[in-house]
């Protein structure tokens, strides 16, 4: 490789073709940043622009979203999905407002809730614009073409190969603009399917390109079929309102409202005994896909009348929202599929 540096050409690239208009890509404001990787992660920036400036706007420093509680914080990450991450981020927020500054190393940031290795990198580079090294998604992309590395990446010992080339190429110069580089160049070009490797800076130098192994690599796992689950989401109406349960804070869709979801025949059997409730006819039915399954939900309808809705309340811990009210306090995708799809019917 002659004459040739990864970072130069990356950074030159960058100059011309790469995004500098995202709104987190603000001087000496780790906190956007912080909140950009979380939301970031698993999420395309597509996305999480349609989620991110209403965050902000609600919890506009570390120290508002630390002190919210979390049935505050909720609402502004619904539909995001993987809510684990949203938890994490509100602990680690309480954890800096009370600490009253924002961490100054790497280890530092890592010792706070759902921040690995590579988001720490990213908060002491974008965040903090010191020297910090990422590897995300579209990093393991870029090098694992540029090199032609046919192993599997999930594997720890050849991460951990990954990580001290990744730390070679990166430079302690424009440390901040090459970590948005490497990132830009694998969501814009690198892409995962079909790179636009005519357009790319790496093109002339890249193994991939050279043996034409660009669609091939990185290394994919066969991936196994996604297991189908199916489900009754009840749907108990009184006039406008509907009945709303608030799932825990841990697991899946933690903390947020959401329709109950009944898993076993025998409990809605239960349910519909106790409570003198008698089933209406309905075939509607929502499918929703997780990373890990699928998930069928046949709707189960109710009407009730006025009278009955404390005791229902209060047996079964919930509340009554019109299908607005509820959208507005935030839910599920599955949810928001479930109230478009009635009100088409």
């Amino acid at each position: 490789m002659p004459d040739f540096s990864f970072s130069d050409a990356l950074l030159t690239w960058f100059d011309q073709h790469g995004r500098h208009d995202l709104p987190w890509q603000i001087a000496d404001d780790p906190y956007k940043v912080w909140v950009s990787e979380i939301m970031l992660q698993q999420t395309q920036v597509k996305t999480v622009l349609q989620y991110f400036d209403r965050f902000i706007e609600r919890f506009p420093t570390v120290q508002d979203l630390g002190q919210a509680s979390w049935e505050d914080v909720a609402p502004y990450w619904a539909g995001l999905g993987y809510y684990a991450r949203a938890r994490n981020l509100h602990k680690a927020a309480a954890i800096v407002s009370q600490q009253g500054k924002f961490p100054e190393t790497l280890e530092q940031w890592i010792e706070l809730p759902g921040i690995g290795r590579s988001t720490a990198g990213a908060l002491m580079s974008l965040g903090l614009r010191q020297y910090g090294v990422i590897m995300d998604g579209n990093v393991k992309r870029v090098l694992a073409r540029f090199l032609a590395i046919e192993d599997d990446l999930s594997k720890p010992q050849n991460e951990r190969k990954l990580w001290e080339i990744a730390e070679q190429l990166c430079p302690e110069q424009r440390n901040y603009d090459y970590t948005q580089a490497i990132m830009d160049l694998g969501a814009t070009i690198c892409t995962p399917k079909k790179p636009l490797c005519l357009y790319c800076p790496m093109q002339q130098y890249c193994q991939a390109y050279q043996q034409g192994l660009e669609q091939e690599l990185p290394f994919k796992k066969a991936k196994k079929p996604i297991p189908v689950k199916t489900a009754d989401v009840v749907v108990i109406q009184s006039g406008d309102e509907w009945f709303w349960q608030q799932r825990a804070a841990h697991g899946l869709w933690g903390g947020l409202y959401c329709l109950p979801i009944i898993e076993e025949t025998t409990e809605l059997q239960q349910i519909e005994q106790h409570f003198k409730l008698q089933a209406q006819v309905s075939s509607l039915q929502i499918t929703h896909s997780f990373t890990h399954f699928t998930w069928l939900l046949n709707e189960k309808l109710f009407h009730v009348e006025h009278d009955q809705k404390e005791q229902l309340s209060i047996e079964l811990n919930g509340i009554w929202l019109s299908p607005e009210a509820a959208l507005a306090k935030g839910i599920p995708t599955a949810m928001k599929k479930l109230i478009t799809a009635k009100q088409k019917a």
